[in-house]
């Protein structure tokens, strides 16, 4: 699976705005540039692991949730994963889960 680098500076950039952050301040934070921030939080920029996890601990996310979306230390973190892959579910398929799942939760 490729990495989308878009979404992931997507995620970054909300991360970042709910800290209060400003592109300046997490920018001088990491001693790079504002542009090359903008550039990764853009999806421009394929960022490396080690500069992602420096990121993450300064705006306070884990990368867990930067690379996929999820973040295991909530209680429901897999309810909007599972409402959006049943949106573009054909019927037949979305009867097939339903039965699998009530058979797991029924045991």
């Amino acid at each position: 699976m490729a990495l989308d680098y878009s979404v992931i500076g997507n995620r970054l950039k909300k991360a970042r705005m709910n800290k209060h952050l400003t592109q300046e301040q997490l920018a001088e934070s990491l001693d790079i540039s504002v542009a090359c921030l903008s550039r990764i939080e853009c999806g421009k920029y394929k960022i490396s692991l080690s500069r992602l996890e420096e990121i993450c601990g300064l705006i306070d996310v884990k990368m867990s949730y930067v690379l996929d979306g999820t973040s295991a230390s909530s209680a429901d973190y897999l309810v909007e994963d599972f409402s959006t892959l049943l949106k573009n579910c054909p019927p037949d398929k979305m009867r097939l889960i339903y039965g699998i799942s009530k058979m797991i939760v029924e045991q």
